[in-house]
């Protein structure tokens, strides 16, 4: 691979990580607005919770 088509895929690599980190960042601000102390790292653990509570009680498939 020629080092100009390199640079083209490092450039459409960063932009996409770009724009990844902004999604993030968003929605870790909404779920930090929604009462989630910590963001995604606190709805995390509460999906995880609850698919745990779900499982304990036979309802997940």
């Amino acid at each position: 691979m020629k080092k100009t088509e390199l640079l083209k895929k490092i450039a459409k690599l960063e932009t996409i990580n770009d724009q990844l980190i902004s999604e993030l960042e968003s929605l870790d601000h909404l779920t930090r607005q929604l009462g989630f102390s910590e963001g995604i790292k606190s709805l995390k653990e509460a999906g995880i919770e609850l698919l745990q509570d779900l499982d304990e009680e036979g309802q997940t498939g």
